[in-house]
C-alpha cells in the first residue's frame, strides 16, 4: 500500500462531497487517487469537478480503492454491504459514517479479518469546522486509526473513543447542530423583540457563538470561568441568567441530548437486528 491508500466513497452526498474537498485542500491524495460512487448522476457531476474518478458501481469502487467509505444513508447499508461484501478483502480498509449502524453489523458482511472503523461525524465538516468522533473495529489497528484522523482532521477535529460512547457522541455532536441553531435562532429573535434589525440580530448571535467557542477551545477555560468572566454583581447578564435558571434551560437541554441518545440506541438496535435476520423496526427502515 502507498503512503496514504487510494480511497472511494460509496455515496457522493454532501458529506462524501465535504470529507473529498478536505483530502484534496490538505494535499493528503492527489484527486486522481480518489473515486466516488453512486446511483445519482446529478451527485456525480458535480463532485466530478474536483478532479476525481466518479461511478456508477460500486465494483468498479472496490477494484480501485484500498480504503472504503460507506457513505450512503443508514437505511441503504445493509443493500451496500450485500453487494460488496464478498468481493472486500481484508487488505482493504472499510470506513462507516453511518449513523446507527453498529461495527458489528458491518464486520458481520465483511469476509476475514477486515478493518472496519465506525466514525460520527457532523453537517460543519462541511465548512471544515466539524467534530468527528471514531471507534475501532476488532481488527482495526493504530495504523487504521492514524489514517482515519488524518482525513476527519482535514476538515475539523476528530478523536477516538470506545463504540458504546458514540450513541452520547451522535446526540451531543452529531445531532447538535441541529439543537445550536434552535437557540442561536431563539437569540436572534429575541434581538429582534428588542429592537435590532434581524440581520443585525442574526451576526451579532452567531459571531458571539463562534467567539465564545473559540476562547473555550483556545485558552482552556471552563465553562464556568468563561460565564464568570461576564457577569458582574448587579449586571445585565447575571440579571439574564437569572431568568435562563428559572426556566430550567440547563435541564431542558440535558433531557434533550438524553432523548436523542435513547433514539440513536433504538435504531442502532434495529439496524443489528436486520442484519441478523431479526424483526425490522419503522425505525430501521428509515
Amino acid at each position: 500500500m502507498s503512503a496514504f491508500p487510494t480511497i472511494a466513497f460509496l455515496g457522493a452526498g454532501q458529506m462524501a462531497e465535504a470529507l473529498v474537498r478536505g483530502l484534496l485542500r490538505a494535499e493528503l491524495v492527489a484527486p486522481q487517487r480518489v473515486m466516488m460512487t453512486d446511483v445519482r448522476t446529478e451527485r456525480l457531476e458535480v463532485v466530478r469537478a474536483l478532479g476525481v474518478r466518479t461511478g456508477h458501481h460500486n465494483a468498479d469502487a472496490l477494484a480501485f480503492a484500498e480504503m472504503l467509505f460507506l457513505t450512503v444513508k443508514p437505511q441503504d447499508v445493509p443493500t451496500v454491504l450485500d453487494e460488496i461484501g464478498p468481493s472486500v478483502s481484508s487488505d482493504h480498509v472499510v470506513v462507516s459514517v453511518a449513523a446507527g449502524v453498529p461495527i458489528a453489523r458491518v464486520q458481520a458482511a465483511l469476509p476475514g479479518r477486515t478493518p472496519v472503523v465506525r466514525v460520527m461525524p457532523n453537517t460543519p465538516c462541511l465548512v471544515g469546522a466539524g467534530m468527528a468522533v471514531l471507534a475501532l473495529g476488532p481488527f482495526a489497528t493504530e495504523r487504521e486509526e492514524q489514517l482515519v484522523l488524518r482525513i476527519f482532521t482535514a476538515v475539523g477535529r476528530a478523536l477516538t473513543q470506545p463504540e458504546a460512547r458514540l450513541d452520547a457522541v451522535t446526540a451531543l455532536s452529531g445531532s447538535g447542530p441541529a439543537f445550536f441553531s434552535v437557540i442561536l435562532e431563539a437569540f436572534v429573535d429575541a434581538g429582534v423583540r428588542v429592537g435590532l434589525p434581524r440581520d443585525v440580530a442574526t451576526e451579532l448571535a452567531v459571531q458571539t457563538a463562534l467567539g465564545t467557542a473559540r476562547m473555550l477551545l483556545e485558552t482552556g477555560r471552563h465553562t464556568g470561568q468563561m460565564k464568570d468572566m461576564v457577569t458582574s454583581p448587579g449586571g445585565t447578564a447575571i440579571a439574564g441568567l437569572h431568568q435562563l435558571e428559572r426556566g430550567g434551560l440547563r435541564g431542558l437541554i440535558m433531557d434533550c441530548v438524553q432523548a436523542a441518545t435513547e433514539r440513536s440506541r433504538e435504531l442502532g438496535r434495529a439496524a443489528q437486528a436486520a442484519g441478523t435476520g431479526g424483526p425490522q423496526s419503522p425505525a430501521a427502515r428509515g
